[in-house]
């Protein structure tokens, strides 16, 4: 913005600084020739860009100025840029006008500004190129960093350390702390997965004793009532404490990877036997179950086993928080090279404050508390989703119902 009266200032002032010189040369040759040949004369170019004029000056006023004025030449206003100057010479006083048109001063004028325009420009994108490069080359190796060290990892398990070649002291700082916390989180991670599993190992054995002994304890013929009581009490939560181990230990085992891929299973076929196994719970409810599930659509190299698991808990859910004479949908949609499948209720929804936690578990929200559960359910479908790569979306709506939407990886789901 500031480059055109930039110019235009420069060129100004060479403009004065050449009307000057010509003054200055002027004045030496009157010096030496005489006023003689130049007094009561003026002198311009045909095309009228410029003039001079020397004449006898009758003011007293010393005058010694440079100024934008108009002069009427041969019938012509003109605008010049003109050098006055009084002067004396031959005990007489004269005046001096030397003057550039202002048209040729912008004639030269807008050259330089495009020329000038066109420079910076040149030097904004090159100077836009270099710190591109510039900052491309210094800031490689934090890209390598992110790119090898976090995009691209299963969490927590990161695998082994390669160290990121790179001259700068903080880059490689930075690698290695960073190769440090991942470190220290995937021992975390290890040591818990692990305290689980031999926890659960061990609980499973003197939940089993106890179990045995309460029921070896029913056969007895002499036994009181109340006894009876407080035994199928006792029975209730071994039953129960039992159900938690199992769980914590499913999950172990999913996360450790300990089970195989490599069922090949119809969906269709997968919910119909979850269908079969609790369909007595949709009757208890009056709850109508319907499935649109293609079926030419075939899970290939998965846990079957597992996938009943995930499907079994995602649906029994459906029914445990649904309503009287609610509805269970179940969808498979094929869009945008995407296989998808989406479970839907109509039941109590889960709060939009909740659906953050809801895999959590460690978080047991109210309604597991009123429905008598472990809270467990949905972690163990998170675990398996993501043991075979699959995302899950929650949508949900208080009192409205809940909608989970599985979304296969590629290749999970071949059709045919």
């Amino acid at each position: 913005m500031l480059l055109p009266a930039l110019i235009k200032n420069i060129n100004q002032n060479y403009t004065d600084n050449k009307l000057r010189k010509q003054k200055d040369k002027l004045l030496r040759i009157i010096k030496i020739q005489g006023i003689k040949n130049y007094s009561d004369a003026s002198y311009y170019t045909p095309l009228k860009e410029d003039y001079v004029s020397i004449g006898v000056d009758s003011s007293t006023e010393v005058l010694d100025t440079i100024k934008n004025e108009k002069r009427l030449i041969q019938g012509d206003t003109i605008e010049y840029r003109i050098l006055s100057h009084n002067f004396n010479a031959e005990s007489k006083k004269y005046l001096m006008e030397i003057a550039i048109s202002v048209d040729a001063i912008t004639e030269t004028t807008r050259p330089l500004q495009n020329i000038a325009f066109q420079v910076l420009l040149g030097m904004i994108l090159l100077t836009i190129m270099a710190d591109q490069f510039y900052s491309t080359y210094v800031l490689r190796p934090l890209g390598l960093i992110i790119k090898t060290k976090l995009i691209g990892h299963k969490f927590p398990n990161f695998g082994s350390y390669d160290k990121v070649k790179t001259s700068t002291s903080d880059f490689e700082y930075l690698d290695i702390s960073i190769y440090k916390m991942i470190e220290t989180i995937e021992s975390t991670f290890q040591k818990e997965r692990e305290f689980i599993s031999n926890a659960s190992h061990e609980l499973m054995t003197p939940i089993s004793i106890l179990q045995s002994k309460i029921e070896n304890m029913f056969e007895q013929e002499d036994i009181a009532d109340e006894l009876k009581t407080r035994l199928l009490e006792m029975q209730k939560i071994l039953n129960r404490l039992k159900s938690i181990t199992k769980t914590l230990l499913l999950i172990s085992q999913i996360e450790n990877e300990q089970f195989l891929k490599e069922d090949n299973i119809p969906l269709a076929e997968l919910i119909q036997e979850v269908y079969d196994e609790i369909s007595i719970r949709l009757q208890d409810k009056n709850i109508s179950f319907e499935t649109a599930i293609p079926a030419d659509w075939q899970l290939v190299k998965v846990n079957k086993f597992l996938l009943f698991n995930l499907f079994f808990n995602l649906i029994n859910n459906a029914i445990k928080y649904n309503k009287e004479n609610g509805e269970i949908n179940v969808v498979g949609l094929y869009q945008n090279d995407i296989f998808s499948v989406s479970i839907n209720d109509t039941g109590i929804g889960i709060g939009a404050e909740q659906l953050p936690f809801i895999f959590n578990r460690f978080k047991k929200f109210r309604q597991s508390l009123t429905q008598d559960s472990f809270g467990l359910g949905l972690p163990i479908v998170k675990s398996i989703a993501e043991f075979h790569k699959m995302k899950i979306e929650v949508s949900s709506e208080k009192n409205m119902g809940s909608s989970f939407k599985l979304i296969f990886p590629a290749g999970l789901v071949k059709v045919g």
